[in-house]
Parts: C-alpha cells; structure tokens; sequence
C-alpha cells in the first residue's frame, strides 16, 4: 500500500473496510481523475449530489463571486445576506405556495432531524411515523426514523415513541391518528433498492394525514432536483407534503440541507422555545451562492426533461444481460438488481478497473445504483451502458 493510501487509511476515520481508494486529482462534467491521469465515468454522480455534474462553471463563478464579498458573518437567521435570500427566493418559484418559507441548514440529515422537530414543535404531538426499509441519514434522530435495525442496533436507545408502516400498505396506515406528529417517508424509496410508492398509497397516505391533521414530511433528499424526471419527485404524484427536506444535490457541489414549510408552520420554530432550530453554519453565503447557482442551471438546461428518456436509454442496453434479475428506475436513477452481492461486488470492482463507477445500496445487497450527472450525453450513456454489459 502506498504511503499516501496508508495514510488516508490510518488518520481519516473510514465509514467501512474496503473503501474505492480512488486518489481525486481532479473532477468536470462526468468525469473524476485520478492522480495518475486514469480517467473515471463517475456513474453515481457523488451519490446522487452532483446532478448538474462536477465543477459546473456557473457554480464556481457564483462561489468566486460570493467569496470577494464575504464568508460566514453571523449564526443563521440573524443578518439579512444576498445568498440565503436569494436561495429562499429561488426555492418558493419552483415549489407549490404552501411551501414557500426555506430554512438552510448543513446536510440533508440535519433537515429531516429539524423537519421532525418543527413537526412535534407545531403540533404539540410526540408520536413520529416512518417506513420500514427507509433510510433518513446517520444522526440518532435521522437514524431513529431510518426503518432498518441492523443500523440502529448499535446505537439505542434512539427517540421513543416512533412506529414504522410498510411502503405501499394501505392497511398499515391505521396507526397514524390524531396523536401523531408527522410521518416521515422518502418520496421515492432510495437506499431499500429504489422502490417506487403506488398512487393509491401516497394519495391514501395524503389523506390520512390531512383527516388527522398530522404533517406530511417527503424526504428528497436524494431524490430531488431533477433526479427522477422532474425538479421534485413528489410532481409525479399529485401529492403536496406539509413539510419537504432536501440536501446532496442542491449544492451543486456545496454541501447543504433544507427543510421547507409554510410560512405559519415554519413560524412555530421562533418562540416557546426562543431560537427552536438554531445552526451555526447553515446557511453558509457560499453554500447558498452556490445552490442558487445550481437551480438555474437545473431551469436553463433541458437535463431535467431528458432524464427519462435517458434512463430508458441506460436500461434499454442493459437488460440486454441474462445477469440482470430487474431494473427498477425512477428517471435517470437506476437498481440493477442482480439477486446476490456476491455478483454485484463483482460487477462493481470490474466497472471501478474499467474506469466506470457504479455504487452499492445501503440496505440492498443484491442491487448496485447509478445515478450519473443529469448532464451526461446520449453517447456517455452508450458507453457506460456497452462498459457495464462486458463487466456483467
């Protein structure tokens, strides 16, 4: 092993045993290089983070354009700054009018903890309601509603009072009633292997909530701006939440998280108590400049109305393999569902040696995602496509 590896191994604490290693030299559009010039298609777009891809111009001429005027000034919430407000301006023009007042925080873990906070803050209520096979990020309040035990095993007691229904199951919908808060759910399902909701389940789910006056939080985190075909997954249902969180790729880059309300839901957070979600760093002027940056982008490009038809066009080359048990898809965000991970880590390692970087699932060791830039051409995709096909 290389000093530098060894290095990287040994003095970063590492989220697991058998991390890709890849030494980042540089990274534009589609594409990340190593440090010694090998050139990779980074198909999973930073986990679903860079979806307008790597080192968008725009995006770095907003951060150069912030940074000559200022970094962080003051705790969120306390100085009006260009950056934030025009972000919370850009956000209410792309979002239905019940969700038009923008809290800016951190990551997309930070928003759902905050989101199911302001949920208990609004309606006086303690109960939480989550799915199983959900994944909400790695905090204990985020984790607590995460619907796996293997994750949260390690780490109880996490936050009482919190039950878990099945996705797509009406009759497990019983449990929500006027005692809950909120339910917590992901649009669309990512890390149990991209499970989509039925029309009948989110519609049924919209009212339950509404008839019990219980607030609806989407996480989108990972499955919004323009990942699925359109700039929120939750247009292609019909179905409005009360609450919505996003974070990866509304940075274009940056990091940051955000949790979205109406204005009077939202208003609840500002007294008994004084200062209910209160963020150092959220916000950030950069991270803010960065993110508008991004929205514009996602508005002048026509990626987002291409998304489905090149996620058909990825599939349509795919399922060429007899390896391929099924293909589940949400525009251009892909589980290529192989049936073991002893086949998908195959898979995987062969792609990372061909230059192509696929990931895994979570939860879902039988699948493998991709997710690449919204940017990435027809031609890219036929690549990919032919690369993935010789490593199945």
């Amino acid at each position: 092993m290389t000093t530098r590896k060894n290095t990287f191994l040994t003095l970063q604490g590492q989220t697991n045993q058998s991390p890709y290693l890849i030494d980042v030299d540089k990274a534009e559009g589609i594409y990340i290089w190593d440090k010694t010039g090998k050139r990779y298609m980074d198909m999973i777009a930073g986990v679903a983070v860079n979806n307008i891809g790597h080192n968008h111009p725009k995006v770095v001429k907003s951060i150069k354009k912030q940074l000559d005027k200022h970094l962080h000034v003051m705790v969120y919430g306390e100085y009006i700054q260009d950056s934030q407000l025009a972000l919370a301006e850009n956000l209410a023009s792309i979002l239905p009018k019940n969700l038009s007042c923008s809290y800016i925080v951190n990551s997309g873990t930070e928003a759902n903890e905050a989101a199911i906070k302001l949920a208990k803050r609004y309606t006086g209520r303690q109960q939480i309601v989550a799915c199983k096979n959900s994944y909400h990020g790695s905090t204990h309040g985020s984790l607590s509603v995460t619907g796996n035990d293997e994750k949260q095993s390690s780490y109880k007691p996490l936050l009482p009072k919190v039950d878990f229904i099945e996705y797509n199951n009406t009759a497990s919908l019983s449990i929500i009633t006027n005692k809950t808060a909120c339910v917590i759910i992901e649009t669309i399902q990512g890390d149990a292997g991209l499970i989509k909701p039925t029309q009948e389940f989110i519609t049924a789910l919209r009212e339950t909530c509404t008839v019990n006056s219980v607030l609806l939080i989407f996480d989108e985190v990972q499955v919004g701006m323009g990942r699925t075909g359109s700039m929120f997954a939750f247009e292609h249902f019909n179905v409005v939440p009360d609450i919505l969180t996003l974070g990866k790729a509304l940075g274009g880059g940056m990091p940051i998280g955000a949790f979205i309300s109406s204005y009077d839901i939202m208003q609840s957070l500002t007294h008994k108590p004084m200062l209910g979600h209160i963020t150092t760093f959220g916000g950030h002027p950069i991270n803010c400049a960065a993110a508008n940056a991004c929205i514009n982008v996602l508005k002048e490009e026509n990626w987002i109305a291409q998304a489905n038809d090149k996620g058909q066009l990825l599939e349509n080359i795919l399922i060429q393999s007899t390896q391929i048990k099924e293909i589940r898809r949400a525009g251009l965000f892909l589980a290529i569902d192989l049936g073991s991970f002893e086949k998908v880590e195959k898979v995987v390692k062969n792609c990372l040696e061909k230059g192509l970087i696929g990931f895994w699932f979570l939860s879902t060791p039988t699948a493998f995602r991709l997710s690449p830039p919204l940017s990435i051409s027809e031609e890219e995709l036929k690549e990919a496509g032919e690369i993935i096909l010789e490593c199945l």
